[in-house]
């Protein structure tokens, strides 16, 4: 069954009001796209760092453009049927870049788009450097983010980076500000301990979302505990590229000693043809064979 856009955003806006937390994996290329597409997830994540990474192999501080990444967004929206969030980092600009920006990924077919308010170039959120806008900044690009949309439906990620450097209570501040704007879902970046996640899941009524990064800033806690906390999202930006990472470091390593693979440790040949859809074309071969 084909999933259109709005379809896709209807399915996530609606499962953001169940009580039980959303968990959604981090895509970063076709072939994640596709795995966790087949793996009945309500929701993915389109990762920045992940995308950037793996795509143009560079950092992520700002060098993507975005050109760059409304390209993977289309490729990955129309390659998947479960309904993806994808990371717009700072908009690409100004706010008529921040306009473009929404126009585009929502034409692309994102259910979701993520706004942070860091200072240009942006860096990743558990990296040290990052700096913020003034709040009266972002506020203006997350209502010129609605006012852009043509799906009410299309979900604003409103992102603060402000709780490294100013605090938490900042932080919280900046995002009374971008609920009150009207953000759909608000992600504080990078709180520091268990503490300071319950203060966040108290303190606000719209979905909010929790970045579970391994060996990131934030304590890891299973997703059961963050929707004791109050969450009602949780993404794992990062765990599908370093698991990735680690399977390929160990592999190659295997090919430079004398006994080389092992296939037991490998995802199936038969499996991956299937996922990437070779049944489609041997059957079309066998309907035109002459």
């Amino acid at each position: 069954m084909n999933s259109t856009p709005q379809s896709k955003r209807l399915a996530l806006k609606a499962r953001l009001t169940q009580q039980d937390i959303l968990s959604a994996p981090g895509i970063y290329d076709m072939i994640s796209a596709k795995l966790a597409d087949s793996m009945s997830f309500d929701c993915l994540y389109m990762t920045g760092f992940g995308t950037v990474a793996s795509y143009l192999g560079l950092p992520d501080a700002g060098l993507a453009t975005y050109t760059d990444m409304v390209n993977r967004v289309a490729a990955f929206c129309s390659g998947t049927q479960t309904p993806l969030i994808c990371d717009a980092d700072s908009g690409y600009g100004g706010l008529l870049n921040v306009a473009h920006t929404v126009r585009g990924y929502e034409q692309a077919g994102a259910a979701g788009i993520q706004l942070e308010d860091q200072e240009f170039p942006k860096k990743c959120g558990h990296t040290p450097g990052r700096r913020v806008i003034p709040t009266e900044d972002m506020v203006r690009k997350i209502k010129v983010a609605l006012e852009t949309r043509s799906d009410s439906n299309f979900q604003i990620v409103a992102r603060t980076d402000s709780r490294t450097a100013l605090g938490i209570d900042e932080a919280l501040r900046r995002g009374e500000e971008y609920v009150k704007a009207g953000a759909d879902i608000l992600f504080i970046e990078s709180p520091e301990s268990v503490e300071e996640l319950e203060k966040i899941g108290r303190s606000f009524d719209v979905p909010l979302l929790a970045n579970v990064v391994e060996g990131g800033r934030t304590p890891q806690l299973p997703p059961s505990e963050l929707q004791k906390l109050g969450f009602s999202l949780a993404i794992f930006p990062a765990s599908g590229f370093l698991a990735a990472t680690q399977a390929l470091y160990d592999t190659f390593q295997q090919i430079k000693s004398p006994q080389g693979t092992q296939a037991s440790s490998m995802y199936p040949f038969s499996e991956m043809c299937e996922l990437m859809g070779f049944p489609e074309v041997w059957e079309f071969d066998r309907k035109h064979a002459e």
